[in-house]
């Protein structure tokens, strides 16, 4: 790609070892299809990773994961960022845009427990470490008789504390340990219908300055098509419910072909070849409500997919889950 103004590409990311290899599955997919262009990474510290003694949905600040990352492209000390997906907000600085999603691991929540084989196994009483809102309002409806608590760090810190006896047992991403490579820290998956997982989640992110055309022509070569379509359905989702406030939603997108004679239930437009299915939860932080619902249409129509099912299940009674929310937490953002 010889029109680029330098042969070396700045990349900015997170410091964390999860950070760094997600970066580097990004830099290994662009370097293979430019490999006359030199990568040069930039770690960047950002707010969430400063505060550790803290509950991130208490820091009261836009985008905790990607603030600092969003500063240096603004500045113009990197060219792009990488980032989990689930940790960009839906509403994106001004000359800042998503330019490429890809690699997208295993989207669902795991269960990770030293004393117990399963989620419903669990002892009554215990304590189950997460971060999450989300995760935590959902599996709240399930077990009312479980402790949950916030607990920081990245993956492997907190996978030492649970061996520790810090908890009884965690809810982590799939992703996050899969890439690791801690597969055997996963003692169960957890099913979308009873943790839906965050908007994003399993995906990487590359964020770059929307008047940058020279980088997202790069950036355009790698996009997971496939991925861009469920992330767009499942963004559009949050974003009609307020991507901006604590919200413990979830959202999950599923691009497949579909067989001639398969009945969709919900379908939204009349697909003529793969069909795009979009699943999405809203809990109240209690547990004690819990929307779900689903809707299917052609992947062309990902945006709208993502609308009319928010719209849905805000017409359902999610809304008042959601008025709620911001009423009492206004402008904090939840780690997904």
């Amino acid at each position: 790609m010889t029109s680029l103004r330098t042969s070396t590409i700045r990349v900015g990311t997170r410091e964390s070892k999860l950070a760094r290899l997600q970066t580097d599955i990004v830099i290994s997919t662009l370097s293979n299809n430019f490999p006359d262009i030199t990568f040069e990474v930039h770690p960047i510290t950002t707010g969430g990773d400063k505060v550790l003694d803290r509950p991130i949905v208490e820091l009261g600040t836009r985008g905790v994961f990607v603030k600092e990352l969003e500063e240096a492209l603004l500045e113009d000390r990197v060219d792009f960022v990488v980032h989990s997906l689930k940790d960009l907000p839906t509403d994106l600085p001004a000359n800042l845009t998503l330019a490429a999603v890809l690699n997208r691991e295993d989207p669902r929540d795991v269960f990770v427990s030293l004393k117990a084989q399963s989620f419903m196994e669990l002892a009554p009483g215990s304590t189950v470490a997460t971060s999450s809102r989300r995760r935590a309002a959902q599996l709240m409806a399930l077990r009312q008789d479980l402790r949950f608590v916030d607990m920081r760090g990245n993956i492997p810190t907190r996978v030492r504390k649970l061996e520790e006896g810090q908890c009884d047992a965690m809810i982590l991403a799939a992703a996050g340990l899969l890439r690791l490579e801690l597969n055997d820290k996963i003692t169960e998956y957890l099913s979308t219908d009873i943790c839906t997982p965050a908007v994003g989640q399993g995906a990487l992110a590359v964020e770059c300055r929307s008047n940058d055309k020279e980088i997202l022509t790069m950036l355009a070569a790698i996009q997971d098509q496939q991925a861009k379509a469920e992330i767009t359905a499942e963004r559009a989702f949050l974003d009609v419910l307020g991507g901006g406030c604590s919200v413990p939603a979830g959202a999950l997108g599923r691009l497949k072909s579909r067989a001639a004679d398969e009945v969709i239930n919900e379908l939204l437009f009349e697909p003529k070849g793969d069909i795009l299915t979009l699943s999405g939860c809203v809990a109240a932080l209690d547990g004690s409500e819990v929307f779900r619902d689903s809707i299917s249409g052609p992947p062309e129509y990902a945006q709208q997919l993502g609308q009319a099912l928010a719209k849905k299940m805000q017409e359902a009674g999610a809304e008042k889950i959601l008025a709620e929310l911001r009423l009492t937490t206004p402008n904090v953002v939840s780690p997904p």
